[in-house]
């Protein structure tokens, strides 16, 4: 399933979940979001499944990724087509 790299912003929270809002440009195209997540995995970067806790608005099916980078935590949201 190809995957699209968003670029979101937190709007608060919905039912206990954090709510992201698409916004700018969409990022590059990956024939599948394991690709990006094996690229992760092999340059030393745990990446965390956080799908399950935020909601996309305007999106049907997407996957958020979590990774520290310096001293910050950095989302990644796919969506999936």
């Amino acid at each position: 399933m190809p995957a699209t790299e968003l670029t979101v912003t937190s709007s608060g929270q919905v039912n206990g979940l954090e709510l992201l809002i698409p916004t700018g440009q969409e990022g590059p195209i990956l024939p599948h979001v394991q690709d990006w997540v094996t690229a992760q995995l092999k340059a030393k970067k745990p990446v965390k499944d956080i799908s399950s806790k935020v909601l996309v608005k305007g999106i049907k099916q997407w996957t958020v990724f979590e990774q520290k980078a310096g001293g910050k935590i950095v989302r990644t949201v796919f969506k999936i087509t």
